[in-house]
């Protein structure tokens, strides 16, 4: 197979519309292998926990929630890996590699012996193959992020750049319905013995797509440019150092940002169906069907949002969500504590108010940065805030519900998140309709 033709600078505007929708596929793709681990591991966290913890259904559902977030706490090492790595050699190299890590370590847990038959030593593997899996997301999402949004056109990013999105939840729900269709059909019993693992062994077909696709696209433009410029001696300083003594303010305005997205997020996407089950008191399947149909719902809503923002601004769409959460969201949590049916249509609200911020993630975080730090600067404040509110979201969750008995609690701590979004935002760039910055 002949290598992808080389982008030349000069044809930076110019990107051909079967390059633009490569860079769409191997983009999204990736960031579809990244959340269906996520999805089967979120929606079958009753069955991993009964297979490979011991104690009571509680507690090791507990134990099973806070390995999720172990993955999360490694990701900022990812992040500063990955980054300089990823400014120096190019998106498409890393992009590579990730892939093929993350959908091993999916794979791997599939694979893992029960706690049955193999005592502590279950948990411990699940620990390390979940760490594995977070190293790699450290410069999976970043990467994927910036590939998409280097190639798309200055007028169209927030559009192309939303089916990154895209990929967000239909990995997500391609990953909560297997799971819940094998339960359908096979039963809780079957389920709990093996067949939650058939799920994670889906991953590596899944991979192996994502790395073909990604080894046929070309670099992107910008850092094609920035490599003609490293080797004439024109270019920018790069690397953490520079990164950190030169772009502090953008490092911390979208640090702020991240956390306002993926509180949100991971609280809706992650902790509802246990939030719906052990909270609520709604059937496991209701429980699984809820979140789905919303993020279905998300998903038609993502490409007119990104494209509503390359005509408003991205500024505006964000403000919208993070007041619309702000304001809304303890009424929704009360309405879907009223049923199956309330309980649909307060996560369907709930997401439709988080679309705007989803939608334009793509657009917005690369304009933070220039194009020789752009990978490293994204990797850093974003793996570093979704380690520390994100991934952790959903055993905090669960804890601060059993410390204080409200099931009010995820909702608070999503008003702080959003109250630190909108701060945030005040020093963050509009970019929509403006070129990424080069220097």
């Amino acid at each position: 197979m002949n290598p992808p033709a080389r982008i030349l600078p000069a044809q930076i505007q110019s990107a051909a519309p079967r390059d633009l929708r490569r860079a769409i596929s191997a983009s999204a793709i990736g960031n579809a292998t990244e959340w269906f681990d996520y999805g089967i591991y979120a929606y079958g966290v009753s069955y991993i926990s009964a297979a490979l913890f011991p104690g009571e259904t509680a507690q090791a559902t507990l134990f099973a929630l806070a390995t999720f977030a172990i993955s999360f706490l490694v990701r900022p090492l990812g992040g500063l890996f990955w980054g300089p790595l990823g400014d120096r050699y190019g998106r498409k190299a890393v992009l590579g590699l990730t892939i093929l890590l993350m959908a091993g370590a999916t794979v791997g847990v599939g694979l893992i012996p029960s706690y049955a038959a193999i005592g502590g030593w279950a948990p411990a593997l699940l620990v390390v193959l979940r760490m594995v899996q977070g190293f790699s997301t450290g410069g999976e999402y970043g990467g994927a992020a910036i590939f998409m949004a280097e190639y798309a056109p200055d007028e169209k990013r927030g559009f192309y750049g939303s089916f990154l999105e895209v990929g967000t939840l239909a990995g997500f729900s391609a990953g909560a319905l297997l799971m819940l269709s094998f339960s359908l059909l096979l039963g809780d019993a079957a389920m709990r013995e093996w067949a939650w693992r058939l799920p994670f062994l889906l991953a590596g077909p899944l991979g192996l797509v994502g790395l073909y696709l990604r080894a046929r696209m070309a670099e992107t433009p910008l850092f094609q440019e920035a490599e003609a410029q490293r080797e004439s001696g024109e270019a920018e300083p790069a690397g953490l150092r520079h990164l950190l003594s030169r772009y502090r303010r953008p490092l911390l305005a979208m640090s702020g940002l991240v956390i306002a997205l993926n509180v949100v997020n991971y609280t809706l996407l992650s902790y509802m169906p246990t939030y719906l089950e052990r909270r609520l008191g709604l059937a496991t399947d209701t429980a699984l069907i809820v979140p789905i149909s919303g993020m279905l719902f998300m998903m038609l809503l993502l490409p007119f949002a990104g494209a509503l923002s390359d005509r408003i601004g991205r500024k505006p769409m964000w403000r919208a969500s993070l007041l619309g959460l702000t304001l809304l969201v303890i009424p929704l949590y009360h309405l879907m504590g009223l049923g199956p049916v309330q309980a649909a249509i307060g996560y369907v609200l709930l997401g439709l108010l988080y679309v705007p911020q989803l939608a334009t993630i793509s657009a917005t975080f690369p304009a933070f940065f220039p194009t020789s730090v752009r990978f490293a600067g994204f990797a850093l404040a974003y793996n570093l805030s979704t380690s520390l509110f994100g991934g952790t979201a959903p055993v905090v969750n669960a804890w601060l519900i059993d410390v204080t008995g409200n099931p009010l609690v995820p909702a608070y701590v999503m008003i702080l998140a959003c109250l630190c979004g909108l701060f945030a935002l005040e020093f963050t760039p509009e970019s929509a309709g403006k070129p990424l910055p080069r220097t």
